[in-house]
């Protein structure tokens, strides 16, 4: 039974990622956009409308007010696009504890 469940949660996780990816690209609509480990250049090829909110080693999380933001991104170098900043990502307790602290 282990060893089944351990073969399954990699597919699982692959499978959720891909139609993560899937839906942003075919026009999901996201407030941002989640790029995991993005390649050397992305930063200096990126649009002017393309805003970057987060950043850290292995990822950027980026917005902008255009309708093709993950088109922008792949023609920039981004490897894979992910929807980012849904509230629906973020459990509702910890949205409020957040906004009390503000």
């Amino acid at each position: 039974m282990l060893k089944r469940i351990l073969i399954a949660l990699p597919v699982v996780l692959i499978g959720w990622i891909a139609i993560l990816a899937l839906v942003m690209r075919l026009g999901g609509e996201a407030p941002a956009a989640f790029v995991p480990f993005p390649p050397a250049g992305l930063i200096s090829a990126l649009p002017e409308n393309v805003t970057i909110t987060g950043r850290s080693p292995i990822s950027l999380t980026l917005r902008s007010e255009a309708d093709n933001l993950p088109a922008q991104l792949y023609e920039a170098g981004a490897y894979l696009v992910l929807p980012a900043g849904l509230e629906a990502c973020i459990p509702r307790f910890l949205r409020d504890d957040i906004r009390r602290n503000e």
